[in-house]
């Protein structure tokens, strides 16, 4: 399966005007965090997700994920992750696209993600206010790097 994201640093003061949805409690770690193939172990509210994307070419990649039991989630986080990323998820419906906004907790505080999916890397679709610097093709915002600043 093939994933194509954009992703955007969020301008901060117009997100906190931005009327929000509730959001959903993520933590997730890595078992790989190599640039050919990430697995990563995710806990989002009360389910548990194991990862792998392969190598980001443009920003297409390949992508499986599975749902687990919420129970080896929480066993693999702690026994097999060195790093866990905490951060909220809002889910914003813009347009017929759906934006997934994270904000980051711990020592990632601050820093603020939009990513949208999208079906071809040529797709148009309407950026919302808040959205600022499309840091799509930098390696500098995947999750599996941000997790070695933690």
């Amino acid at each position: 399966m093939q994933e194509i994201e954009r992703k955007f640093l969020v301008d901060p003061a117009a997100w906190d005007t931005f009327k929000k949805p509730l959001p959903s409690k993520i933590a997730q770690g890595y078992l790989s965090t190599d640039p050919e193939k990430t697995v990563r172990i995710r806990i989002k509210g009360s389910k548990g997700f194991l990862t792998i994307k392969g190598k980001t070419q443009g920003i297409t990649r390949s992508e499986y994920e599975y749902e687990i039991p919420l129970a080896d989630a929480e066993e693999l986080l702690k026994s097999f992750t060195e790093k866990t990323i905490l951060k909220d998820r809002y889910e914003i419906l813009v347009d017929q696209h759906l934006w997934e906004v994270d904000v980051f907790h711990g020592k990632l505080e601050g820093l603020v993600l939009a990513e949208i999916e999208l079906n071809s890397e040529e797709e148009h679709f309407t950026f919302p206010n808040w959205v600022t610097i499309d840091v799509s093709s930098n390696p500098a915002y995947y999750n599996s790097n941000l997790i070695e600043k933690l």
